[in-house]
């Protein structure tokens, strides 16, 4: 399954993206970054495997994302913790080489994979977490129209080993029709 629109592509993430993707988190150099989950140089194949095994495992759903324009492969997202039973699933593991952060690409990307979640796949609510120090992150949730649901304390490892702070948000299917008219107009800015 592709989702398609708005100067983006999700193709469903594939071994062969390895080398794409390694390309794309060296645009910023981005696994420096301690509160990310990007794979660092040589380690694209093990994250791939990781996302694969999950899909397989059935509660994850692994895109490679590309920006249609130039063909490039800019970053990853997926669904993870997918819960049937309670019509629930997150966006997550997402990250875009450095040039298109703060573009069009996070907009474009979270519009289509929201449509998919609560019009295809009957989603009831749709989650997001990310580390309390992330607070680019944190914006770009809540410009979606994110609700702040708390913070997990003492949560999840970091890469360092450290262990973070787990920030919730949520986006509810009765809250969906309104969100989606903003993130459209957005991209309807965007395009002007």
């Amino acid at each position: 399954m592709t989702l398609k629109g708005f100067g983006v592509s999700l193709i469903p993430l594939q071994s062969k993206h390895a080398q794409a993707l390694e390309l794309a988190a060296a645009d910023g150099e981005l696994w420096t970054l301690r509160v990310t989950s990007v794979p660092e140089p040589g380690a694209a194949a093990t994250y791939i495997a990781a996302a694969l095994q999950g899909q397989e495992e059935g509660h994850m759903l692994p895109f490679a994302i590309v920006e249609d324009s130039s063909g490039e492969v800019v970053g990853s997202s997926r669904y993870h913790d997918i819960i049937p039973s309670v019509a629930r699933l997150e966006i997550g593991y997402t990250w875009y080489a450095k040039r298109w952060q703060r573009s069009h690409v996070n907009t474009a990307c979270k519009l289509l994979l929201l449509r998919h979640a609560f019009g295809t796949l009957g989603a009831k609510v749709v989650g997001w977490r990310t580390d309390n120090f992330n607070f680019a992150s944190q914006r770009a949730i809540e410009r979606l129209g994110a609700q702040k649901d708390g913070v997990l304390r003492h949560h999840a490892l970091r890469r360092d080993g450290t262990v973070r702070d787990t920030v919730m948000y949520s986006l509810l299917a009765g809250e969906w029709p309104e969100v989606e008219k903003h993130l459209e107009y957005q991209l309807n800015r965007h395009a002007d």
